[in-house]
């Protein structure tokens, strides 16, 4: 345990700073008849405490009436005799602003004289290129008070200044970077030469948004991370679901910086910021200027290889011989050829919940003593997995459906008696029956279910609507459980406390298996913080029991009533 105090100390929620979009601010500035600053204020008195500024491409400077742009074919026709090439594209304006975006891409270019302006030609549009920042704006709105967030683009053909050469690609009055688009300024060839220019800013790790070349930067900069809403995704929620989805990622994820998009109606971007306000205060998150959470691992987490080894020991023990050593030999080198240096959490989440069901109590007090040692393997699991980038959810742990699937298997593998050969035969003689055949196969399903379940991404595909939105109501009632781990603690006086069968009790301990491997599968997610995964799973854990007294009752009627 005082392996996790350094992160415990680092994990704590907010504070936050409410973000928001710059473009979609302009957007809006344009249609009201605003200036950018005078929308910005609208939304800063609402709770808006930061703005994200892109960077400027030649297409804005052409908007803004800096640079005027022209086809070469048309120039030609204008000035036949200035040598205009067909094919290219040429802008015209101050002749230092032309040289100061030639020297920043590396391709041909050529400057031309007619009608009396300086052309700058290129063969390919450049309206997409990169041409620095609005310094103005920039100073003005640091001046203010804003948190400012600075979005950097990369492309292919951008020569980045050495350092020390006075041309700065990020302001120096930045407090934050988010990249844009889908890989990070000097990807993949220029990171090294992209590392100095980024001042050492923290830079945002925007959830289920991977950007080639963060992971490389991130071992060198500061990291915060960041949650936002696509805005066809958002256009389609409430805003009050909207502020509930910011705010969980706040309480129960870690995120510092939350960038929201404005609705197209102001009124319901006004709704939207007092709910996510509202809802922040009673979550105690303070909004203010977020702190990058760093903190150096204990050297006492490594004891904790002494009690995932001691686990794998007891495990071996449990089983008959000759199986347990070979077996444990087998999970420990499949674990360190799988996880490699991750081998320890992995052995720990594999081991740990099949412990209890090798002691065969009596009754709950097997269960007790599977959720006993699944809530001790937590602690060597989180001990040796916990380190920042893991912790900042840069690195995720190795072999989640492999935490769904062996412990089952290795429960299963538990009922084999010692003279294990006389039973085989007689299994492999059992004649098959319909209903012990649909009964196997029911359990498999809801294996491999988990299984596919397991995360967020499969919750479009395979959850269903109802169970989204009874997730939603528990999520605002409390730290939601997740629904294998209620299923299991339903399951297990059930199972436990009627007689039946040796075959199908066996089968449902292997399915309360399954949602016991879940709390260690749920520790595994190292950016929740440690609290929330203890509360998630207590909560499972009375909800649970709760359900399953009832469908104990349930059952026994049941049962009596079939018997006669």
């Amino acid at each position: 345990m005082l392996a996790l105090t350094p992160r415990l100390q680092a994990e704590h929620p907010g504070p936050v700073v409410l973000v928001i979009d710059g473009n979609a601010v302009e957007d809006e500035a344009r249609l009201s008849g605003q200036s950018f600053e005078q929308t910005l204020a609208r939304y800063r008195s609402q709770g808006i405490g930061g703005v994200a500024i892109y960077e400027q491409t030649v297409g804005n400077l052409l908007e803004q009436g800096l640079l005027l742009g022209q086809a070469g074919g048309a120039l030609s026709l204008q000035y036949p005799q200035a040598g205009f090439r067909l094919g290219w594209s040429y802008l015209s304006g101050d002749a230092e602003l032309l040289r100061r975006i030639a020297a920043q891409w590396d391709i041909p270019s050529e400057f031309r004289t007619a009608g009396g302006r300086t052309w700058l030609g290129t063969p390919v549009n450049v309206a997409s290129y990169p041409v620095g920042y609005d310094a103005e704006l920039v100073r003005r709105l640091k001046a203010q008070g804003y948190y400012l967030v600075f979005r950097p683009i990369n492309a292919a053909r951008r020569k980045l200044p050495a350092p020390g050469s006075g041309t700065a690609i990020v302001p120096p009055e930045t407090d934050a970077i988010v990249f844009n688009g889908t890989e990070v300024l000097g990807n993949p060839n220029q990171l090294e030469e992209a590392i100095p220019l980024l001042q050492g800013k923290p830079i945002g790790w925007i959830e289920a948004t991977p950007q080639e070349g963060f992971s490389r930067l991130a071992r060198e900069l500061p990291v915060l991370r960041l949650f936002s809403l696509k805005p066809e995704w958002q256009e389609k929620l409430k805003p009050a679901e909207v502020a509930d989805k910011f705010v969980l990622a706040a309480r129960e994820r870690g995120h510092q910086i939350l960038y929201l998009r404005p609705y197209p109606l102001f009124e319901d971007t006004q709704n939207l910021l007092a709910r996510l306000k509202d809802d922040l205060e009673r979550s105690h998150i303070p909004i203010g200027t977020p702190k990058v959470r760093d903190f150096t691992p204990s050297p006492l987490r490594l004891a904790a290889w002494v009690g995932v080894l001691a686990g794998l020991g007891l495990l071996a023990l449990g089983y008959p011989a000759p199986w347990g050593w070979p077996l444990a030999g087998v999970l420990l080198l499949g674990a360190l050829g799988y996880a490699r240096g991750d081998a320890g959490p992995l052995l720990a989440a594999l081991v740990f919940p099949v412990l209890g069901f090798l002691e065969r109590r009596p009754g709950m007090q097997l269960w007790l003593a599977a959720v006993l040692y699944a809530l001790a393997g937590v602690v060597f699991l989180a001990a040796l997995g916990s380190d920042p980038r893991a912790v900042l959810g840069l690195e995720t742990f190795k072999g989640v459906s492999l935490t769904l699937v062996v412990p089952p298997l290795l429960v299963a593998l538990s009922f084999l008696p010692a003279a294990w050969k006389p039973a085989l035969e007689r299994l492999w003689a059992h004649p098959l029956r319909l209903g012990e055949v649909s009964l196997v196969l029911f359990g498999l399903a809801l294996i491999a279910l988990a299984v596919l379940r397991r995360g967020n991404d499969a919750a479009g595909a395979i959850v269903p609507e109802w169970e989204l939105q009874l997730r939603a109501w528990l999520q605002d009632a409390m730290v939601r459980p997740r629904f294998k781990e209620i299923f299991a603690h339903a399951l297990a006086p059930i199972a436990l406390l009627i007689p039946w069968p040796t075959w199908i009790k066996n089968g449902m301990l292997m399915l309360i298996a399954v949602g016991i491997a879940s709390i260690l599968n749920t520790f595994s997610h190292y950016h929740t913080p440690l609290a929330i995964s203890l509360f998630r799973v207590l909560n499972g854990i009375l909800v649970g029991l709760i359900l399953g007294g009832l469908g104990l009752i349930v059952v026994r009627r049941l049962r009596k009533w079939w018997l006669g």
